[in-house]
């Protein structure tokens, strides 16, 4: 029998699922909005929304053993780093094993999530019916719309140009064997596709250019996973992590610079680093050819900032994502620059019947984060934790943003969500005690119980 208030999710990604199972688990009534026809996001390859960034050759760049719920473990025999199709069907099995496709309604749009002054959320879909609810989590993703350079280059390029959101394989959506390619940036996707492009018999020349320098983790150190010899404890202060990642992965790998690549301005992990195993192999071979950041743009031609000219057919932007919350009113809640201030990247100071999940940019997986998310929430909306007051929470938040900038002393859109996965669950572990205490003392049944408002909590 459903309990507690009523949920409104919106999403059914690797986020969202997570989500609709903590709220299923605890008997609290919910409805998840899926845009698209199937549930995975951006996992779900060829989508029928269109907002899937997986194309076909895809692979995690964190292993599997990291990435996979704690609660339904992928099989034995899954591979360090599957594709795209494996991680799909692993979120089939979660849903299909938990019974979780009830709850979901599929080729549904939210196009408006609006806050009533009695505190109940009115949500319009796009078939133009409206429902209304206690509580709203968004679960929406924030890889599905691109961001493209701010400001254009200046001049005008002649030849075709696309986003990576758009890439797919060597020939859709444009056929790029025997065709000079520029790649511009130097995330996982940019690495991944120029990769992918510069093997022999594919592009005729390859171009990777890059304004700043990023630093390069393998995916195996010694054999073995980066990810599970990467993770530090909690207590590892992040500036000693630095200096062991840096020693043990430029001694095993070697740094960016030495293939022509620049060089960081910043230590490890003072920005989010870029995961690549074929990279190196591909600069040091002469298929991937290092420029610079981009000077003007010339018709068929491109200029870099050290003053050469190279000529290109097909330029393709890595250049990121923008956090888009369309079904809210911008005067209402809105992230110029991606920046959305949230306390522990769930909630926004006052309106506590609304939360975010999994809208934060970890260093590893963000599916356990996601379910350790929904867990907390499901349990503050039954009145088994409580959250602290608007007051503690914004200070909290202060501190935490502090902290951030003083170590990312890169504020672009990539450093506005970030967190260490270590650590994030660590304090999200501790959050729920101290809600768990503050339940206790405040003897409440639930900021939902019956009788209650949405609007005084």
């Amino acid at each position: 029998m459903a309990q507690g208030p009523r949920v409104c999710v919106i999403g059914a990604g690797s986020s969202g699922i997570a989500v609709v199972k903590a709220l299923r688990d605890r008997g609290i009534s919910q409805v998840c909005y899926e845009k698209s026809d199937d549930i995975g996001g951006n996992w779900c390859f060829r989508n029928r929304n269109g907002m899937s960034a997986a194309y076909e050759s895809l692979h995690i760049n964190t292993d599997a053993k990291l990435m996979e719920y704690r609660d339904y473990p992928m099989p034995a025999d899954t591979p360090d780093y599957p594709g795209h199709r494996v991680i799909k069907r692993y979120f089939d099995d979660y849903v299909e094993h938990f019974g979780l496709r009830e709850h979901i309604r599929f080729d549904t749009e939210v196009k408006r999530a609006h806050r009533r002054d009695d505190g109940r959320w009115e949500i319009s879909l796009d078939s133009g019916a409206t429902e209304l609810f206690d509580v709203l989590v968004v679960a929406n993703g924030h890889h599905w719309d691109p961001r493209w350079p701010e400001p254009p280059y200046p001049g005008e390029f002649d030849g075709e140009q696309l986003h990576s959101h758009s890439y797919l394989n060597p020939t859709d959506p444009v056929d790029f064997h025997g065709k000079r390619v520029l790649v511009v940036g130097m995330g996982n996707s940019a690495m991944d596709i120029a990769c992918e492009l510069s093997r022999p018999g594919i592009a005729e020349r390859l171009y990777l250019s890059a304004r700043r320098g990023v630093w390069i983790l393998p995916k195996y150190l010694f054999g073995i996973p980066m990810s599970r010899l990467g993770m530090l404890p909690h207590w590892v202060p992040w500036r000693l992590g630095s200096l062991l990642t840096r020693i043990v992965v430029t001694l095993n790998a070697g740094t960016p610079w030495r293939f022509g690549l620049p060089r960081p301005d910043h230590r490890m992990l003072e920005a989010h680093p870029t995961i690549s195993q074929e990279i190196y192999m591909r600069l040091g071979s002469g298929d991937i050819l290092p420029r610079p950041g981009i000077r003007r743009l010339q018709g068929k031609r491109v200029e870099f900032s050290d003053g050469r000219s190279e000529a290109i057919d097909i330029i393709v932007w890595c250049t990121g994502y923008k956090l888009s919350l369309p079904f809210f009113a911008p005067s209402f809640i809105a992230a110029p620059g991606n920046d959305l201030p949230l306390w522990e990247r769930m909630v926004k100071p006052g309106i506590d019947n609304l939360f975010f999940v999994g809208l934060l940019q970890p260093l590893g997986a963000i599916m356990p984060i996601a379910e350790a998310q929904g867990r907390f929430i499901g349990d503050h909306l039954l009145g088994r934790v409580a959250l602290p007051d608007a007051a503690t929470m914004t200070r909290e938040m202060t501190r935490e943003r502090e902290a951030l900038f003083r170590r990312y002393r890169d504020r672009s859109a990539r450093h506005t969500m970030q967190v260490d996965f270590e650590d994030y669950l660590y304090r999200l572990r501790k959050l729920t005690r101290r809600g768990a205490r503050l339940a206790r003392e405040r003897k409440t049944e639930g900021p939902f119980s019956p009788g209650a408002s949405p609007a005084a909590h």
